[in-house]
Parts: C-alpha cells; sequence; structure tokens
C-alpha cells in the first residue's frame, strides 16, 4: 500500500493549514477558517459519541453522511482523496494533527456513498501518527516461522460486564489453525505475570501483544483495568505497561477493550492506545468505543489469520474491518483505530509454505488425555473450556513457585467430584506452561506402565532417549535413586522441565481403608513418594499433576498443594451454554426443555455437554426426552457415587450434606457450623470434602474457604431432613449469612 501523510496545525489563531505529501514529492498546502474545523468538530461530537445512536446502528445514514463531510474536508478544492486512491493497492494516510482533530472518526471517510476504508479495489487506512521516531527501521525482514502471540486478559472479579476471553482465545486459534500460532497466554491478568513472560522470552520473540479488557480515566488519565495477584481491581498506566514489557515490545499491541482508542475530554488527553505508542510499542490497535465482546472477537480472529498467513499489518487491518462490515454485519466495523510511530507496516511472518518455515512450537494438549478404548479425548478443547479462572490463577503460582521457597510443593492436586472438569483443568495447565513437557498417565499405573516416561518425553537425541530408557529399566538401583539421577541439573531432565500427569488417580492407585479415607496402593506408593521426593532433593522445575474424587495423604518429607474444584458459577455455566448448540438461548429446542436440562446438570459441565447431545435426539417425544434427561442424571449420580459412597457415611455427616444443600451457592465455614451443630462437625466437613461430596472452594474476595453441596446430590439427601427440619435449617442460613455478609462483611468468614 502506498503511503501519504496528512499534517494539519495551527497556523494563526484564525486559519489552520493542512499538508499533504507522498513519498518522494513535495507537500501539497492549502489553508482552512478555523470556524469550519469548529463546525466539524460539533457534528463529530453530536453523532458519534458513546451516547449517540448513529454508530450503534448497522449501515446508519447519519455516518454515511458523517463520512462524506470528512471526505469533504480532506479533499479540498485540490482533490486531494483523487491522489490517495489512484494507488492500486490502496493507501495508508498517516494523519499527525492535534488531539481533537486526530480524534475525528478518520475510518468513515466516504464518497459517493462508499467507505473509503473497506472500498474493494483500493482501500485506504488511517493510521493516527505518533512521533517523528521509528522504533523498528526498514527493511524489517519477517520471521519464517508461525505468528507468535502473548494473550493476556484482564478481569477482575466484580468488573462488569464479565469479558468472554476463553471465546476470545479459541476464535484466534481456530482462524490461524491453518497457517499456525504459537499462542502464549498471560493467565494471572497481572502487570507481574507480563513482567514476568516478557523476560522469560526476551526481546524479538513475539510478534504481537494481546490485551483483552477494559479502559476507564483516572484524573483524566487513560488507564487499562488488570487484576491484582488476588484478581482484584487494579489500574496500569501505558508507562506502568511500558515498564512490565521491559522495553520488549513486539511488532504489534492490540488493546482489545472498549474505549482503548477513546481521547478523554474530546481529544484533550491522549488515548490509552496513543500513550503505549509514546511509550515505545510501534504499532497499537485499540477501540474508539464500547465495542461488543462478539465483534471484537471476531475482528481479533480476522486480523490474527491474515497476520499468520503473511500478510502486511496494514492490509491485514483493512481486511479484518472488511470482515465485519461485510460478512459479520456488525456496527462496530469502524471502531478500530491504528495508532504508529514511523515503523514500516510489513508482513511480521512469511505464509505458510515459505520454504524452510519452522513449525509451530506450541500445541493443544487434549490428544494428551485419550480414553484407552475409544481413543477419544476425555478434556475440553481449548474452544469449549470455559471459566476457573481464580483456580487456575492459584494453581499456576503452585506448579511455578522456585523449588527453594518455603512450602514449595512438588504435586499439585486438583481434587472434586466427578464430571467438575479435573482433567479439562490439568490440561489447561499444560497449555499454559508450554515450556514444559507433558507426560501423563490415565488409571493406574504401575512401574511398568511407569518406563514409558521415555516415550512420552521429547529428549534431545536418540542416544539420550535409549540412555534414559536403560536407566528407569535398572531396578538393582533404588527407583529414587533413577529418578534424582535423571532430574539433577547434569541429568538427561535437568534441562528439561516436566510436568508428570496421573489423571484419574481414584481408578487403580488408592486403596481404602475401614474408615473411608484412601491411602496410596502398594505399586503407586512406590512411585509417587519417589518421583516427588527426586524433584525436592535435585531443586528440579518439574512437576506432578493429579487429577482424583478422592483426597489422599502426601508421601512422608513431600508435598502436594491441594485445589479443589467447584460447580461452575453462574457466569461460568452461562459461558459454558454459550457454546453448546442444544443448550445456549438461540437454539431452536423447546425452551422448557432446554430448561430443564439446564437445571438437571446442576452446573456440572460434564453432564451439561451428556445432554447437550441428548436434547438433540429427534428419534424422541417431549415426554421421552424429559425421562431420558432424568435418566441420565440418575445415571451420573450412580456414577458419582459409586460404591454407595454416600450411604456409607455416618448418618450425621449426610444430614449435614442436606442441611448445606439448601443454601444454592458457596457458603462461608461459619454457616457450615450454624447448620451443623454437632461435636463432629469439624471431621464431617474434612470427611465429605476428602470423599467429594463437600465441594470446598476458595472465596475469591476474602480468600477463605467455602463450601457447596451440587444440586445433583439433591435427590439423594433431602429426604434426610423433615420438613420442618428443613423450613428451620434455611431460616438458620438466612440468619447466618445475613450476619456474616452484611452485618459484619468485614470479619474473616464475611463476603
Amino acid at each position: 500500500m502506498g503511503t501519504f501523510e496528512l499534517e494539519v496545525f495551527a497556523q494563526t489563531s484564525n486559519y489552520y493549514e493542512l499538508r499533504l505529501s507522498a513519498d518522494g514529492e513535495p507537500p501539497r498546502t492549502r489553508s482552512l477558517d478555523r470556524a469550519a474545523i469548529d463546525e466539524l468538530i460539533t457534528l463529530v461530537r453530536r453523532d458519534y459519541s458513546t451516547d449517540a445512536a448513529a454508530q450503534k446502528v448497522y449501515g446508519a445514514v447519519r455516518l454515511a453522511e458523517l463520512g462524506a463531510r470528512l471526505a469533504e474536508f480532506l479533499d479540498g478544492d485540490q482533490r486531494w482523496l483523487t491522489s490517495m486512491l489512484a494507488h492500486p493497492a490502496g493507501a495508508v494516510l498517516r494523519i499527525t494533527a492535534e488531539q481533537r482533530l486526530r480524534h475525528l472518526p478518520w475510518e468513515l471517510l466516504a464518497r459517493e456513498g462508499a467507505f473509503l476504508t473497506v472500498a474493494g479495489r483500493a482501500p485506504l487506512l488511517p493510521v493516527r501518527a505518533v512521533g517523528t521516531h521509528a522504533a523498528l527501521t526498514s527493511p524489517v525482514t519477517p520471521g519464517n516461522r508461525p505468528l507468535r502471540v502473548l494473550f493476556m486478559a484482564a478481569s477482575p472479579e466484580g468488573v462488569e460486564p464479565v469479558l468472554n476471553f476463553e471465546a476470545e482465545e479459541a476464535a484466534i486459534l481456530a482462524a490461524t489453525r491453518r497457517s499456525g500460532t504459537d499462542l502464549v497466554v498471560e493467565e494471572s491478568g497481572t502487570l507481574e505475570g507480563l513482567r514476568f513472560l516478557s523476560r522469560d522470552y526476551g526481546p524479538g520473540h513475539f510478534d504481537v501483544l494481546h490485551l483483552s479488557g477494559h479502559a476507564t480515566t483516572d484524573g483524566g488519565k487513560p488507564v487499562f483495568v488488570v487484576e491484582d495477584e488476588f484478581g482484584a481491581r487494579a489500574k496500569a498506566t501505558a508507562d506502568q505497561i511500558a515498564e512490565a514489557m521491559q522495553g520488549h515490545w513486539p511488532r504489534l499491541v492490540f488493546v482489545s477493550g472498549c474505549l482503548t482508542a477513546d481521547a478523554p475530554d474530546g481529544g484533550v488527553f491522549p488515548s490509552m492506545s496513543e500513550s503505549l505508542v509514546q511509550a515505545g510499542a510501534p504499532v497499537v490497535l485499540g477501540w474508539a468505543l464500547p465495542v461488543g465482546d462478539v465483534s471484537a472477537t471476531d475482528f481479533a480472529a480476522a486480523l490474527y489469520q491474515a497476520l499468520a498467513d503473511g500478510q502486511s499489518l496494514d492490509r491485514a487491518v483493512v481486511e479484518a474491518r472488511r470482515h465485519l462490515l461485510h460478512d459479520r454485519k456488525s456496527s462496530y466495523w469502524h471502531l478500530l483505530r491504528v495508532y504508529a510511530d514511523r515503523s514500516p507496516l510489513t508482513p511480521m511472518v512469511t505464509p505458510l509454505h515459505t520454504r524452510g518455515r519452522r513449525r509451530s512450537q506450541v500445541r493443544a494438549v487434549d490428544q494428551q488425555f485419550l480414553d484407552p478404548q475409544t481413543q477419544l479425548s476425555r478434556v475440553a478443547s481449548r474452544a469449549e473450556f470455559v471459566g476457573r479462572r481464580r483456580l487456575i490463577q492459584r494453581c499456576l503460582r503452585a506448579l511455578r513457585q522456585p523449588a527453594d521457597t518455603p512450602g514449595a510443593a512438588q504435586g499439585l492436586l486438583l481434587a472434586g467430584m466427578g464430571g467438575l472438569g479435573k482433567s479439562s483443568l490439568a490440561s489447561r495447565l499444560l497449555e499454559r506452561m508450554p515450556i514444559h513437557q507433558h507426560a501423563v498417565w490415565y488409571g493406574r499405573v504401575d512401574a511398568i506402565k511407569f518406563r514409558e516416561l521415555t516415550d512420552k518425553i521429547r529428549f534431545d537425541s536418540v542416544e539420550q532417549a535409549e540412555e534414559a530408557g536403560k536407566i528407569l529399566d535398572n531396578e538393582r538401583v533404588p527407583l529414587l535413586t533413577r529418578l534424582r539421577y535423571l532430574l539433577d541439573a547434569d541429568g538427561l531432565l535437568g534441562g528439561t522441565p516436566c510436568l508428570f500427569v496421573f489423571d484419574d488417580f481414584e481408578t487403580g492407585n488408592l486403596d481404602t481403608r475401614d474408615d473411608g479415607s484412601r491411602v496410596l496402593a502398594p505399586a503407586m506408593a512406590e512411585i509417587l513418594p519417589a518421583l516427588l521426593t527426586a524433584i525436592r532433593d535435585t531443586g528440579s522445575p518439574s512437576r506432578v499433576i493429579i487429577t482424583s474424587r478422592y483426597r489422599f495423604p502426601a508421601p512422608a518429607g513431600t508435598t502436594i498443594a491441594v485445589e479443589a474444584l467447584e460447580t461452575l458459577t453462574l457466569v461460568e455455566q452461562t459461558k459454558k451454554i454459550a457454546n453448546l448448540a442444544n443448550l445456549r438461548p438461540e437454539s431452536t429446542i423447546d425452551t422448557a426443555i432446554r430448561d430443564r436440562a439446564i437445571k438437571a446438570a446442576a452446573g456440572n459441565p460434564r453432564l451439561l455437554d451428556w445432554l447437550n447431545r441428548i436434547v438433540d435426539d429427534a428419534t424422541l417425544d417431549i415426554d421421552g426426552l424429559l425421562t431420558a434427561i432424568e435418566n441420565e442424571a440418575h445415571r451420573f449420580r450412580e456414577t458419582v457415587l459409586a460404591d454407595n459412597l454416600l450411604d456409607s457415611q455416618p448418618l450425621e455427616l449426610r444430614r449435614m450434606l442436606a442441611r448445606i444443600n439448601v443454601v444454592e451457592l458457596p457458603v462461608p465455614a461459619a454457616t457450615v457450623h450454624a447448620l451443623h451443630q454437632h461435636p463432629d462437625a469439624t471431621r464431617h466437613i474434612q470427611r465429605a470434602v476428602q470423599l467429594g461430596l463437600l465441594e470446598e472452594g476458595i472465596d475469591p474476595e476474602t480468600r477463605q474457604p467455602r463450601y457447596y453441596v451440587s444440586n445433583i446430590l439433591h435427590p439423594l439427601v433431602r429426604p434426610l431432613l423433615t420438613d420442618d427440619e428443613h423450613t428451620d435449617t434455611c431460616a438458620a442460613a438466612a440468619q447466618s449469612l445475613y450476619q456474616l455478609w452484611v452485618l459484619d462483611p468485614a470479619a474473616p468468614d464475611g463476603h
């Protein structure tokens, strides 16, 4: 695309001068009365603001009229637009002007009813020029490899609307599947997390930094809303983001969120996007006004697809904007703005079939979680996985904690009732730690199965793999010694951090004591202690991840961090249902059937998936369908409560579950004790949690334990209370929660 430079500046108090130049040509100039500029700015403020109706309507006539006025302003008597549009490949228009003029919606430029920025033959891309420097000097050579994207979504607690960042990540991966994208996710949403990843990967590694979240102002200064270490709201200025990046700016920064390209007070202050360019980023994209979640995701997917295919940055922005306008019929197509220094807008990577092009280094891990019988993945794909953000953040902190830190854990146990997504969470953690290699075992593991380690890990050479196999096979040496030798800094796995995953651990790896508690089975009692101890003794960055319905004691001398999965929250369930073709609101399935199925699932992601398939069975009538749902729910309960798990517990423990179940949301420990005033209440809670009958989570605000009994158990525990007892329990729950959450919210067990 050709490049033109437009400068607009005040020549006197009453007149402005406009200058247009192209490469190698002398600038053309003309003067304009200040009153004409003030009139145009007033018109824009009326028709193009957060409260204006025209910018919210697809195909609004007033936007076309506004675009025509902007074109007249730019064209003038000298017909400047004609020369720009004459370039066969289109043109980039770099605009240098005072903030009021820079903030005009140049993306709406229109002639004869056609918007020039999405024109089919010769599109015009407005770029708001920032400064005279160039972070990157021409020529810039594209990488002969897949596109590399650092993705960070900031979704603090209590900030509305809640972002569907999982859908955004999945859409980017789906759109770039053919050409490949190495997408690394910073999960914490914090500046500290961004700083660590920027440092760990070093300068020049990433092509794109994608920040998804909300922007606002603080004292007139634009800020991006991020998270603190506990998931609460925090504010980050452009300078703070620049400090976190430590000067390691990629070619492009996309601040995808409402008002990230809005200049406060009509342009008196620079936007967040412009501020980031001032802080050193070569090119920044942002949204001028509030933008819909779906449209922002669609634009990002189209943009990265074009970039991953080897298109230039300017052409990729044009194509993504066209996609919103023509393919998606989105009213937000014109809100995307480009801010840039003088760096070239050339391709970032080479096309797919370029000779010697490297393959993608970051791959989905769902194929490592295969069912031995069906050979189908047992985990949710990236596109299907939703929620668990705070849980993921805590898990990653535990897995990444340096070995020499006091209390550092060598392993992580993901515990909880069946169907809550323990295996899917494990796969998500593996994707979030792409530097680590993965060794995944499913079900029972003995010495023979464990020796498959050398087949699951990629060594630097065949010789190293053979040597590692010989070490593991040498039964004359204790397993602990063999593993120490492998994991030592100078060992064969010393420079290869690994995540050793034992999935569905309760199957064959745990024995049941007389009191119902679980301990390691003999075969695993040799493997797990040796592996954890070897990690501890060598200071290895490798870690163990275990998914299990039941908890068990950590081997002596080792530390296993425990994280429990809870039933999906309402927000998480809403996101999950949006991905299910037959249960989402726009489904053609009868509303009554849909609602019944969602209620039967009780926030259990696996059951939601099952019921989503059932309700689409055209061979069933309505009554038969409802019966099928009930039967499926019943079968699921029986699976969860295998071996009469619930019935084998003391009556008072079961009655405790029934009392907690009267509240259909997680409650603090104090409320549990208020409902279950029994001498063995603490032991009952511990036992129920250990067996997965009682969900134990962490409240994101108080960071204290909270407890919940899934409604999947409701039909089994409700008969344990008389109607009068149920009424009394409801009253006691209300009284306790009112005291904790309303009268004394600052207490440790408050909310």
